[in-house]
């Protein structure tokens, strides 16, 4: 059931008085939205060790979906329990989880109002035919958030595949329905397609590119995968040697990704990535910070480690931000 007339005035004079320079900068980017929408916004960027910054470090946990449970949390074998997951993101002092349908319900009564919460829409796995293009099911809906108590719903599309254009249709629904009832929508947006190369899924035009298209899908969080300095297009490396774009370190590609996201006025955060060692995750969080991005959605990055590791490495990175 959507939020009172009442109810949701109270929010939004309580969001207001709390508006830091650096939120209402970011707010204020949001044209033609309601109040709704405005304030669950406000509310991620509200909560946690970032609160006020303008900065974002979001839990994501789909990996049990994507690649199957073993894959996914047999490492850290607490991680087969959704209710972990809600714990580090609250222990940790995360804007926000993300997650499929059942794993928030799962723990939607234990841990109500605790933490912002954003229901993952769609999802593939790995169980699919390698024969076909790229593509996900839908999983859940705007109702089920509305149920669950969630902050804003999330999608992933895939520029570049056979199955983009249905995916920008089912995107740009999600987008329509969620902010009728005050629910921003978080673009997971990746890349990939027969067409592309395996390089040219992080390259920097069609990272860039792929960024820009969520924007123009109505997105209001854009998730992609941080860029190398690789460019997949012969027409788009004219481009970028005639506007002499710098890519030459990664601080500067996320700035032209940030630049591509309507010249920085949407929030952008980027991927952890596959699993790998704390100084690099800890490079990748000061490039974010220095290249003007919004912050990092570190799923396998942090619950694949021992909780106590898990809960000092997400402390640094949030303080990395913090500078």
């Amino acid at each position: 059931m959507a939020t009172s007339a009442a109810a949701q005035k109270a929010i939004n004079q309580a969001n207001a008085s709390n508006l830091t320079p650096a939120v209402k900068r970011i707010i204020d980017c949001y044209e033609n939205e309601n109040a709704g929408v405005k304030a669950n916004l406000v509310r991620m960027m509200n909560t946690g060790a970032l609160a006020g910054t303008g900065k974002m470090v979001i839990l994501p946990v789909d990996q049990g979906f994507e690649h199957g449970p073993a894959r996914s949390f047999s490492v850290n074998p607490d991680g087969y329990d959704p209710h972990y997951h809600y714990q580090l993101a609250i222990d940790s002092a995360c804007n926000a989880y993300a997650a499929p349908l059942g794993s928030l319900q799962a723990g939607a009564d234990t841990f109500a109002g605790q933490i912002p919460t954003i229901l993952k829409y769609n999802s593939s796995n790995s169980l699919a035919s390698k024969n076909q293009d790229g593509n996900q099911a839908i999983t859940g809906s705007v109702l089920d958030a509305l149920q669950l108590g969630c902050t804003a719903v999330g999608f992933t599309i895939y520029p570049g595949s056979d199955n983009q254009f249905e995916m920008f249709e089912e995107v740009r629904d999600m987008i329509r329905d969620a902010k009728e009832v005050g629910l921003p929508s978080v673009v997971w947006s990746y890349a990939r397609g027969a067409d592309l190369s395996k390089d040219g899924e992080t390259a920097i035009d069609v990272i860039s590119y792929a960024a820009h298209m969520a924007c123009l899908l109505g997105a209001h969080i854009v998730k992609v995968k941080l860029p190398t300095d690789f460019i997949e297009q012969k027409e788009a490396k004219k481009a970028f040697e005639a506007g002499n774009i710098d890519i030459s370190t990664q601080a500067a590609r996320v700035r032209e990704v940030v630049r591509s996201c309507f010249n920085g006025r949407r929030i952008v955060v980027f991927s952890g990535g596959a699993a790998k060692g704390e100084d690099a995750v800890f490079q990748d969080a000061k490039d974010i910070r220095d290249g003007g991005g919004n912050g990092s959605i570190i799923g396998r990055n942090s619950f694949q480690r021992p909780n106590a590791d898990a809960l000092k490495m997400l402390g640094k990175i949030m303080n990395i931000y913090k500078e």
